[in-house]
């Protein structure tokens, strides 16, 4: 994929990165990390342990999953920079434009994605 034609992606992923870097930082509660901003926040007497540890775990997950999608996007830009941005990257096949633009960090084609999951 020529640079003409992946510079809309590149924008569009520049964009995704920095909203989630914003999203993880608001989430945060600044610049503490995920387990300081859950221990401050969970330390209230009044909740039960049940209550803290599920919330705590959902935190957690969310944590998780912020930051693999922040990792994909991270993924795809450097495909960009290599070249190699459109190309499935398991198969090679070239990704359908319709999908990149649906999701542009997306890293299979369908039929490989499928398999993966």
């Amino acid at each position: 994929m020529t640079t003409q034609l992946t510079a809309p992606f590149k924008e569009q992923l520049l964009a995704q990165r920095a909203s989630l870097l914003e999203q993880l930082h608001t989430l945060r509660g600044g610049d503490v990390s995920r387990a300081e901003a859950s221990a401050d926040h969970f330390e209230r007497q009044q909740d039960s342990t049940a209550q803290v540890t599920t919330a705590r775990e959902l935190e957690f997950a969310l944590d998780e999953r912020e930051k693999a999608e922040l990792d994909l996007v991270e993924a795809a830009l450097s495909r960009i920079e290599a070249g190699t941005y459109g190309q499935c990257t398991d198969c090679g096949v070239q990704i359908p434009a319709a999908r990149l633009h649906a999701a542009p960090e997306a890293p299979r084609c369908i039929s490989c994605q499928e398999k993966t999951e």
